[in-house]
C-alpha cells in the first residue's frame, strides 16, 4: 500500500493481526478524529482491544510475538497499565488499550468501518464514543478534538448517548468538572 501514510500502514497491520485472531477491536484516538472531527496529524495508532478481565496475558503474549514493545518488560507493564505500548514493523508507535469495561465493549460493538484510503478500511469507534474517550482523558488536545467533532458532526450526534456513557465513567474518577465543560460545549 504505497499511497498510505506510515500511521495507516501501521494501523492496518495491527487491525489485520486482530482480524486474523478474530479479536474484537476498533481504532480510537487520532485516526478516529480524522474520521469524525477536524483532521489533524497523528504519529501513532490507538486501538481498543476487547480482552475482558483475567485473560489479558493471552492477548499480550501474541501481540508481543508480532510487535516489539516500546518499554522494558512490556508484558508486565501492559498488565499493570492496561495498555500495550508497541511498535509496528515499520517503527510506528501503537497504543493498544486492553478493553474490559462495559463501555469499551459497547464502543467496539458500535464501531464501523471507514475507508481511509483505497484498500484501507479500518474500524473506528463512533463519533459519540470518541467524545466519551476524549472527555474522559481530558487533556487539552482531547478537548480540542471534542470541539472539532462537535463542529463537524453537529446535530447528527446522539448527545444523550454521550451523556449516558460518560457520566458513570467520570463518577468513577470523581470528576464533575468534565461533564460541566462538555455540557457547555454542547450548548455552544
Amino acid at each position: 500500500m504505497p499511497s498510505l501514510t506510515p500511521v495507516l500502514v501501521a494501523a492496518d497491520e495491527l487491525v489485520g493481526f486482530c482480524r486474523i485472531n478474530q479479536w474484537a477491536c476498533c481504532l480510537i484516538g487520532g485516526l478516529a478524529v480524522q474520521r469524525w472531527g477536524e483532521p489533524r496529524f497523528t504519529r501513532d495508532a490507538d486501538l481498543t482491544l476487547l480482552t475482558g478481565f483475567g485473560g489479558e496475558e493471552h492477548y499480550l503474549r501474541l501481540l508481543l510475538e508480532q510487535f516489539s514493545s516500546r518499554v522494558a518488560d512490556g508484558l508486565n507493564f501492559a498488565l499493570r497499565a492496561r495498555v500495550a505500548l508497541l511498535r509496528s514493523s515499520q517503527g510506528v508507535d501503537l497504543d493498544v488499550a486492553l478493553g474490559a469495561l462495559p463501555f469499551e465493549e459497547r464502543s467496539i460493538e458500535r464501531s464501523s468501518g471507514h475507508d481511509f484510503a483505497p484498500g484501507c478500511r479500518l474500524p473506528t469507534c463512533s463519533a459519540e464514543d470518541l467524545i466519551v474517550h476524549k472527555a474522559f482523558a481530558g487533556r487539552e488536545r482531547d478537548w480540542a478534538d471534542v470541539r472539532g467533532i462537535l463542529a463537524r458532526q453537529g446535530t447528527a450526534l446522539n448527545l444523550s448517548l454521550v451523556r449516558s456513557e460518560l457520566r458513570p465513567l467520570l463518577a468513577a474518577k470523581d470528576d464533575t468538572d468534565s461533564m460541566i465543560k462538555l455540557e457547555k460545549m454542547f450548548a455552544d
